[in-house]
């Protein structure tokens, strides 16, 4: 708990629960680093940028596009993914820069967990 009792001894519950306390501190300490190990683990395998390389054509999806898709009545019948799209550029680990067709509006700068090959 970051202190220590001052008498040893006088106080006998005090110190099983001081004990107690610590031993739990440690236990939770040790889960947290095991569930962000994994959280690391499945992070880096999905937002993977060396699978993609420049030339390749991927799909972008259109769940932030609803705006932008237009003549539509229902979103059910609304593709998941668009286009074929180039990417241009590599940007940093987990972002690409996409080439779309000059009648698309559309940021061409998009993270990788938006795009599907």
């Amino acid at each position: 708990m970051g202190f220590e009792g001052k008498k040893k001894g006088k106080y006998v519950g005090a110190e099983k629960f001081m004990e107690k306390m610590k031993k739990i501190q440690e236990e939770i300490k040790a889960v947290l680093k095991k569930v962000q190990e994994d959280m690391r683990k499945y992070t880096d395998r999905r937002l993977d940028v060396d699978e993609y390389k420049v030339g390749d054509l991927v799909m972008l999806s259109t769940k932030d596009l609803k705006y932008q898709i237009v003549g539509r009545r229902t979103e059910k019948l609304t593709e998941r993914f668009v286009g074929a799209y180039k990417i241009k550029e590599i940007v940093s680990s987990n972002v690409v820069k996409l080439e779309p067709p000059s009648i698309v509006r559309i940021h061409p700068v998009v993270n990788v967990s938006k795009i599907c090959m």
